[in-house]
């Protein structure tokens, strides 16, 4: 109304600044200033306009609990502190990650550098290797190690052996598996292996476990990358017949045993290894007493596996050819001489008994490969500055 007085201004807010940005300040697409409040007869903002104020305070807090669960989820991804310091085809490895690694190769690459560069002691992870310090070289070799791992870990998941390849993951399921066993002993049930796992001897039980399981999945069936062909068996066999002959060979052999005499001279063997040498053959050894001489034939007991006495006998005879003696076999209180006479092997018996074990042995070949080639194909970025932020401290020695 024309002439009315003007309407009176609300209090401002105590803390408040009551100061307004220069004119023209707004940041382009901002919304206008909100039109005056509506105020009570003294002056005090109406319950209509303290609305506004409480569903702003509302929507705040629901953005900042929002940001933290995105931060959490975020921490709980990476894993350990989160901190990453590489990423090999994309997947985060982790600082927790690494400093595991590097502390379950710190003592053979700290072996193996002082021996190389001929480091003095005390080991410092500080010193100059040729163009490396001794910690960087660890923290290479770490990161190889992780490479290779993690081409066991991925191939894991992609066969549905594991849900994750995280180092968090791995650690969480570690500790799931301890709190099993636990459970499982005291309730008096029977736990196979250890009842506690060390974060080392988890990783290691659990990367040797996915290994045999990648190994039966993917060599079954034809086509399938570790799959071994009949006759890819039969020609590793005809190339080396007699490293997979042993229990399929019989052999003849004379054996001379000599009882060493209590106060026997020094010399004793040496003259004995003399006669030996000047007969050639054992039955020609004369003139020496308490010798036995005896002959004998062994032939392989099949898939049963050798005794520990056969095994020392194989290992033997298996090194002479027709005719030849041994070096002499010395024992308690005595001295033994084995001559082979003859040798005799049943090729397609020696093939029954060791295809089984020559197929094997070619799949862990093509695994070992084929793990490689997926390892040296994998994309490693590193970041360098995280990296130098590891010292000697941080090695778990």
């Amino acid at each position: 109304m024309k002439g009315a007085a003007p309407a009176p201004r609300a209090p401002r807010r105590p803390g408040g600044s009551g100061k307004q940005g220069p004119k023209g300040s707004r940041k382009p697409g901002a919304r206008k200033p909100a039109a005056p409040c509506p105020t009570g007869a003294a002056g005090r903002p109406t319950a209509a306009s303290r609305r506004p104020e409480r569903r702003t305070l509302a929507v705040l807090t629901g953005a900042v609990l929002a940001l933290i669960a995105v931060v959490v989820v975020a921490v709980n991804t990476l894993g350990g502190d989160g901190d990453e310091v590489a990423t090999l085809d994309g997947r985060p490895v982790t600082r927790e990650e690494l400093l595991f690694h590097m502390g379950r190769l710190a003592p053979a690459v700290q072996n193996e550098l002082t021996i190389t560069y001929h480091l003095t002691s005390p080991f410092r992870w500080d010193s100059k290797t040729g163009i490396k310090t001794a910690l960087q070289r660890l923290e290479t070799s770490a990161l190889d190690e992780i490479r290779q791992d993690r081409a066991v870990l991925v191939l894991a998941q992609e066969q549905g052996l594991v849900d994750s390849v995280d180092f968090a993951d791995l650690a969480a399921e570690r500790t799931a598996e301890n709190e099993s066993r636990a459970q499982a002993v005291a309730a008096g049930r029977t736990v196979y292996g250890v009842t506690d796992f060390s974060p080392e001897e988890y990783y290691t039980h659990r990367l040797t476990e996915l290994s045999t399981g990648l190994k039966d999945l993917l060599s079954k069936n034809s086509g399938d990358p570790l799959h071994v062909t009949d006759a890819e068996v039969r020609k590793a066999f005809d190339a080396d017949p007699d490293s997979w002959s042993a229990n399929a060979t019989t052999y003849a052999y004379t054996r001379l045993v000599v009882q060493v005499p209590k106060g026997a001279p020094a010399g004793f063997a040496a003259d004995l290894q003399r006669r030996v040498k000047a007969a050639g053959r054992l039955p020609d050894v004369t003139g020496v007493a308490g010798a036995k001489l005896t002959t004998a034939t062994y032939g392989g007991n099949g898939s049963t596996g050798l005794s520990t006495h056969h095994q020392d006998l194989v290992s033997v005879l298996g090194q002479l050819d027709g005719g030849q003696v041994s070096a002499p076999v010395k024992g308690t209180g005595q001295i033994t001489y084995y001559q082979l006479d003859s040798v005799r092997t049943d090729k397609e018996k020696a093939f029954t008994e060791y295809s089984r074990r020559i197929r094997q042995s070619l799949v862990e070949k093509k695994y070992a490969t084929y793990l490689q080639r997926r390892a040296d194909d994998a994309s490693m970025h590193v970041d360098s500055s995280a990296l130098a932020a590891i010292n000697a401290k941080d090695v778990q020695q």
